[in-house]
Protein backbone atom coordinates (compact mmCIF):
# COMPACT_ATOMS: atom_id res chain seq x y z
CA UNK A 1 0.00 0.00 0.00
CA UNK A 2 2.91 2.68 0.95
CA UNK A 3 4.97 1.97 -2.18
CA UNK A 4 2.01 2.36 -4.47
CA UNK A 5 1.30 5.65 -2.85
CA UNK A 6 4.96 6.60 -3.23
CA UNK A 7 4.35 5.71 -6.71
CA UNK A 8 1.08 8.07 -7.31
CA UNK A 9 3.09 10.55 -5.19
CA UNK A 10 5.80 10.32 -8.17
CA UNK A 11 3.64 10.43 -10.88
CA UNK A 12 1.50 13.60 -9.35
CA UNK A 13 4.71 15.21 -9.08
CA UNK A 14 5.39 14.70 -12.68
CA UNK A 15 2.20 15.97 -13.56
CA UNK A 16 2.69 19.08 -12.11
CA UNK A 17 6.07 19.57 -14.01
CA UNK A 18 4.44 19.16 -17.56
CA UNK A 19 1.44 20.92 -16.60
CA UNK A 20 3.39 24.10 -15.56
CA UNK A 21 5.02 23.58 -18.87
CA UNK A 22 1.86 23.79 -20.72
CA UNK A 23 0.47 26.31 -19.21
CA UNK A 24 3.42 28.44 -20.47
CA UNK A 25 3.63 26.89 -23.71
CA UNK A 26 -0.14 27.57 -23.98
CA UNK A 27 0.09 31.41 -22.48
CA UNK A 28 2.53 32.14 -24.86
CA UNK A 29 0.74 31.28 -27.76
CA UNK A 30 -2.20 32.69 -26.48
CA UNK A 31 -0.30 36.31 -26.03
CA UNK A 32 1.38 35.59 -29.98
CA UNK A 33 5.20 34.59 -28.58
CA UNK A 34 6.70 31.26 -28.20
CA UNK A 35 6.63 29.97 -24.70
CA UNK A 36 9.88 28.02 -23.05
CA UNK A 37 11.85 25.99 -25.98
CA UNK A 38 15.54 26.15 -25.63
CA UNK A 39 15.88 23.52 -22.46
CA UNK A 40 15.47 20.07 -24.35
CA UNK A 41 13.74 19.09 -27.14
CA UNK A 42 10.67 21.77 -27.42
CA UNK A 43 11.56 22.44 -24.05
CA UNK A 44 10.52 19.56 -22.53
CA UNK A 45 12.88 19.48 -19.81
CA UNK A 46 12.48 23.45 -18.40
CA UNK A 47 10.38 22.47 -15.88
CA UNK A 48 13.06 20.03 -14.26
CA UNK A 49 15.31 22.98 -14.87
CA UNK A 50 13.45 25.58 -13.30
CA UNK A 51 13.23 23.02 -10.08
CA UNK A 52 16.91 22.77 -9.84
CA UNK A 53 17.11 26.44 -10.03
CA UNK A 54 14.27 27.77 -7.10
CA UNK A 55 15.89 24.85 -4.76
CA UNK A 56 19.35 26.09 -5.11
CA UNK A 57 18.46 29.51 -4.40
CA UNK A 58 19.32 30.58 -0.98
CA UNK A 59 17.02 29.86 1.75
CA UNK A 60 15.73 33.21 2.83
CA UNK A 61 13.33 34.29 5.87
CA UNK A 62 11.88 36.87 7.60
CA UNK A 63 14.04 38.44 10.88
CA UNK A 64 10.47 38.78 12.60
CA UNK A 65 8.81 35.82 11.40
CA UNK A 66 7.12 33.29 13.79
CA UNK A 67 9.46 30.84 12.42
CA UNK A 68 8.12 26.91 12.91
CA UNK A 69 4.82 27.63 11.21
CA UNK A 70 6.30 29.81 8.68
CA UNK A 71 8.59 26.61 7.69
CA UNK A 72 5.90 24.29 8.03
CA UNK A 73 3.14 26.06 6.08
CA UNK A 74 3.68 25.12 2.57
CA UNK A 75 5.30 21.69 3.56
CA UNK A 76 1.62 20.89 5.03
CA UNK A 77 -0.06 22.19 2.07
CA UNK A 78 2.14 20.10 0.04
CA UNK A 79 0.96 17.15 2.03
CA UNK A 80 -2.74 18.02 1.89
CA UNK A 81 -2.58 18.08 -1.70
CA UNK A 82 -0.85 14.60 -2.43
CA UNK A 83 -3.28 12.99 0.41
CA UNK A 84 -6.32 13.98 -1.38
CA UNK A 85 -5.46 11.64 -4.31
CA UNK A 86 -6.07 8.75 -2.37
CA UNK A 87 -9.95 9.19 -2.86
CA UNK A 88 -9.66 8.62 -6.28
CA UNK A 89 -10.88 4.76 -7.07
CA UNK A 90 -8.23 3.82 -9.29
CA UNK A 91 -9.22 -0.06 -9.25
CA UNK A 92 -5.99 -1.33 -8.96
CA UNK A 93 -6.38 -2.45 -5.47
CA UNK A 94 -4.56 0.96 -4.45
CA UNK A 95 -7.23 2.43 -2.28
CA UNK A 96 -10.92 2.32 -1.96
CA UNK A 97 -12.80 4.72 0.64
CA UNK A 98 -16.46 3.76 1.24
CA UNK A 99 -16.64 7.65 2.60
CA UNK A 100 -15.12 9.14 -0.23
CA UNK A 101 -16.42 12.05 -0.53
CA UNK A 102 -16.66 12.67 2.83
CA UNK A 103 -13.10 12.39 3.01
CA UNK A 104 -12.72 14.80 0.28
CA UNK A 105 -14.41 17.41 1.73
CA UNK A 106 -12.66 17.12 4.98
CA UNK A 107 -9.40 17.50 3.21
CA UNK A 108 -10.69 20.12 1.14
CA UNK A 109 -11.46 22.13 4.33
CA UNK A 110 -7.44 21.51 5.74
CA UNK A 111 -6.47 23.23 2.83
CA UNK A 112 -6.91 26.83 4.60
CA UNK A 113 -4.45 26.52 7.49
CA UNK A 114 -1.26 26.14 5.94
CA UNK A 115 -2.59 29.51 3.40
CA UNK A 116 -3.52 31.24 6.65
CA UNK A 117 -0.15 30.16 8.41
CA UNK A 118 1.81 31.29 6.04
CA UNK A 119 0.41 34.60 5.53
CA UNK A 120 0.17 35.28 9.55
CA UNK A 121 3.59 33.56 10.17
CA UNK A 122 5.60 35.73 7.64
CA UNK A 123 4.94 38.87 9.94
CA UNK A 124 4.23 41.11 6.65
CA UNK A 125 1.06 42.96 6.37
CA UNK A 126 0.90 42.43 2.38
CA UNK A 127 1.08 38.42 3.31
CA UNK A 128 -2.00 38.22 5.74
CA UNK A 129 -3.93 40.36 3.99
CA UNK A 130 -3.69 38.04 1.20
CA UNK A 131 -3.79 35.12 3.77
CA UNK A 132 -7.47 36.57 4.92
CA UNK A 133 -8.11 37.22 1.65
CA UNK A 134 -7.80 33.60 0.34
CA UNK A 135 -9.23 31.88 3.63
CA UNK A 136 -12.55 33.94 2.92
CA UNK A 137 -13.04 32.67 -0.77
CA UNK A 138 -11.92 29.16 -0.05
CA UNK A 139 -14.39 29.10 2.82
CA UNK A 140 -17.21 30.77 0.79
CA UNK A 141 -17.05 28.88 -2.24
CA UNK A 142 -16.63 25.29 -0.37
CA UNK A 143 -20.45 25.92 0.77
CA UNK A 144 -21.77 25.86 -2.95
CA UNK A 145 -18.95 22.92 -3.48
CA UNK A 146 -20.86 21.07 -0.76
CA UNK A 147 -23.98 20.99 -1.72
CA UNK A 148 -23.09 20.29 -5.42
CA UNK A 149 -21.49 17.19 -4.09
CA UNK A 150 -24.35 16.35 -1.85
CA UNK A 151 -26.80 16.56 -4.90
CA UNK A 152 -24.74 13.89 -6.56
CA UNK A 153 -25.05 11.68 -3.22
CA UNK A 154 -28.81 11.85 -3.69
CA UNK A 155 -28.67 11.19 -6.56
CA UNK A 156 -26.31 8.06 -6.33
CA UNK A 157 -27.57 7.11 -2.92
CA UNK A 158 -23.56 6.73 -1.92
CA UNK A 159 -20.41 8.43 -0.67
CA UNK A 160 -17.87 6.30 -2.85
CA UNK A 161 -16.41 7.74 -6.51
CA UNK A 162 -16.69 4.37 -8.01
CA UNK A 163 -21.05 4.78 -7.81
CA UNK A 164 -19.95 8.11 -10.23
CA UNK A 165 -18.72 6.15 -12.94
CA UNK A 166 -21.45 3.44 -12.71
CA UNK A 167 -24.57 5.68 -12.92
CA UNK A 168 -22.96 7.27 -15.59
CA UNK A 169 -22.29 4.34 -17.59
CA UNK A 170 -24.88 5.42 -20.16
CA UNK A 171 -25.22 9.06 -19.99
CA UNK A 172 -22.75 11.86 -18.66
CA UNK A 173 -24.34 13.68 -15.24
CA UNK A 174 -22.80 16.85 -17.34
CA UNK A 175 -25.83 16.64 -19.78
CA UNK A 176 -28.36 16.29 -16.93
CA UNK A 177 -26.92 19.43 -14.64
CA UNK A 178 -25.49 21.48 -16.62
CA UNK A 179 -25.95 24.38 -14.82
CA UNK A 180 -24.37 22.81 -11.74
CA UNK A 181 -21.60 21.83 -13.63
CA UNK A 182 -20.70 25.49 -14.45
CA UNK A 183 -21.23 26.47 -10.69
CA UNK A 184 -19.27 23.49 -9.84
CA UNK A 185 -16.40 24.55 -12.69
CA UNK A 186 -16.36 28.54 -11.27
CA UNK A 187 -16.06 27.67 -7.67
CA UNK A 188 -12.76 25.48 -8.47
CA UNK A 189 -11.24 28.12 -9.55
CA UNK A 190 -12.40 29.98 -6.73
CA UNK A 191 -11.34 27.53 -4.44
CA UNK A 192 -7.85 27.23 -6.18
CA UNK A 193 -7.22 30.61 -5.88
CA UNK A 194 -6.75 30.67 -9.65
CA UNK A 195 -7.73 33.51 -12.62
CA UNK A 196 -10.32 35.54 -12.31
CA UNK A 197 -10.04 34.90 -8.60
CA UNK A 198 -7.07 34.88 -7.98
CA UNK A 199 -7.02 37.84 -4.70
CA UNK A 200 -4.95 35.89 -2.63
CA UNK A 201 -1.93 36.65 -5.18
CA UNK A 202 -3.61 39.98 -6.46
CA UNK A 203 -0.29 41.40 -7.70
CA UNK A 204 -1.50 45.01 -8.17
CA UNK A 205 -2.15 45.71 -4.49
CA UNK A 206 -0.53 43.03 -2.25
CA UNK A 207 2.34 42.91 -4.14
CA UNK A 208 2.62 38.97 -4.20
CA UNK A 209 0.02 37.82 -1.59
CA UNK A 210 0.21 35.38 0.45
CA UNK A 211 3.31 33.78 -0.47
CA UNK A 212 5.60 37.25 -0.61
CA UNK A 213 8.08 36.60 1.32
CA UNK A 214 8.85 32.96 0.45
CA UNK A 215 12.20 31.86 -1.97
CA UNK A 216 13.43 28.89 -3.00
CA UNK A 217 12.16 25.65 -1.28
CA UNK A 218 9.09 27.34 0.51
CA UNK A 219 7.86 28.53 -2.58
CA UNK A 220 8.25 25.73 -4.91
CA UNK A 221 6.11 23.81 -2.42
CA UNK A 222 3.66 26.26 -2.46
CA UNK A 223 3.63 26.68 -6.15
CA UNK A 224 3.34 22.58 -6.36
CA UNK A 225 0.94 22.29 -3.68
CA UNK A 226 -1.39 24.38 -6.15
CA UNK A 227 -0.79 22.45 -9.34
CA UNK A 228 -1.44 19.52 -7.73
CA UNK A 229 -4.65 20.78 -6.24
CA UNK A 230 -5.54 21.69 -10.10
CA UNK A 231 -4.45 18.34 -11.30
CA UNK A 232 -6.55 16.83 -8.20
CA UNK A 233 -9.98 18.96 -8.94
CA UNK A 234 -9.38 18.25 -12.67
CA UNK A 235 -9.93 14.36 -11.94
CA UNK A 236 -12.76 15.04 -9.15
CA UNK A 237 -14.25 17.14 -12.21
CA UNK A 238 -14.13 14.32 -14.54
CA UNK A 239 -15.32 12.04 -12.20
CA UNK A 240 -18.54 14.01 -11.81
CA UNK A 241 -19.68 14.82 -14.73
CA UNK A 242 -17.90 13.00 -17.56
CA UNK A 243 -18.06 9.48 -16.07
CA UNK A 244 -15.85 6.85 -17.06
CA UNK A 245 -13.36 3.97 -15.66
CA UNK A 246 -10.11 5.93 -13.96
CA UNK A 247 -7.56 3.80 -15.69
CA UNK A 248 -8.72 4.66 -18.85
CA UNK A 249 -7.24 6.97 -22.00
CA UNK A 250 -10.62 8.49 -22.26
CA UNK A 251 -10.23 9.89 -18.53
CA UNK A 252 -6.82 11.16 -18.77
CA UNK A 253 -7.48 12.79 -22.15
CA UNK A 254 -10.93 14.27 -20.14
CA UNK A 255 -8.46 15.03 -17.39
CA UNK A 256 -6.40 17.17 -18.73
CA UNK A 257 -8.94 19.40 -21.38
CA UNK A 258 -10.31 20.51 -17.66
CA UNK A 259 -7.00 21.16 -16.99
CA UNK A 260 -6.90 23.35 -20.47
CA UNK A 261 -10.02 24.95 -19.53
CA UNK A 262 -8.15 26.61 -16.37
CA UNK A 263 -5.00 27.66 -17.92
CA UNK A 264 -7.43 29.06 -21.13
CA UNK A 265 -9.40 31.16 -18.06
CA UNK A 266 -6.44 32.75 -17.36
CA UNK A 267 -4.94 33.34 -20.51
CA UNK A 268 -8.65 35.29 -21.54
CA UNK A 269 -10.41 36.26 -18.56
CA UNK A 270 -9.35 39.85 -16.54
CA UNK A 271 -9.41 39.75 -12.43
CA UNK A 272 -12.68 40.37 -10.76
CA UNK A 273 -13.51 43.17 -7.87
CA UNK A 274 -13.18 41.35 -4.70
CA UNK A 275 -17.04 41.92 -3.24
CA UNK A 276 -18.11 40.78 -6.85
CA UNK A 277 -16.68 37.49 -5.91
CA UNK A 278 -18.59 37.16 -2.40
CA UNK A 279 -21.64 38.65 -4.19
CA UNK A 280 -21.47 35.40 -6.82
CA UNK A 281 -20.68 33.09 -3.81
CA UNK A 282 -23.53 33.98 -1.43
CA UNK A 283 -26.41 35.28 -3.86
CA UNK A 284 -25.55 33.32 -6.86
CA UNK A 285 -24.16 30.22 -6.10
CA UNK A 286 -25.63 29.56 -3.02
CA UNK A 287 -28.91 29.57 -4.30
CA UNK A 288 -28.66 27.63 -7.35
CA UNK A 289 -27.41 24.81 -5.08
CA UNK A 290 -29.32 24.53 -2.80
CA UNK A 291 -32.27 24.71 -5.26
CA UNK A 292 -30.75 21.53 -7.25
CA UNK A 293 -29.91 19.95 -3.91
CA UNK A 294 -34.28 20.27 -2.57
CA UNK A 295 -34.85 19.18 -6.69
CA UNK A 296 -32.97 16.17 -6.01
CA UNK A 297 -34.12 15.22 -2.64
CA UNK A 298 -37.97 15.59 -4.04
CA UNK A 299 -36.42 13.17 -7.01
CA UNK A 300 -35.64 10.73 -4.61
CA UNK A 301 -38.63 10.66 -2.66
CA UNK A 302 -40.47 10.83 -5.57
CA UNK A 303 -38.76 7.62 -7.11
CA UNK A 304 -39.28 5.98 -4.38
Amino acid sequence: MVFSYLMLVVCVLVGVAFITLLERKILGYIQIRKGPNKVGVLGLFQPFSDAVKLFAKEQTFPAVSNFLPYYLSPVFGLFVSLVLWMVIPYELGFFNFEMGVLFFLCCLSLGVYPLMGAGWASNCKYSLLGSLRGVAQTISYEVSLALILLSYIFLISGYNFIGFGVYQEYVWFFWLTFPLSMIWLSSCLAEMNRTPFDFAEGESELVSGFNTEYSSGGFVLIFMSEYASILFMSGVSTLLFWGGVVVSFSFCFKLVVISLVFIWVRGTLPRFRYDKLMYLAWKSFLPVSLNYLIFFMGLKVFMY
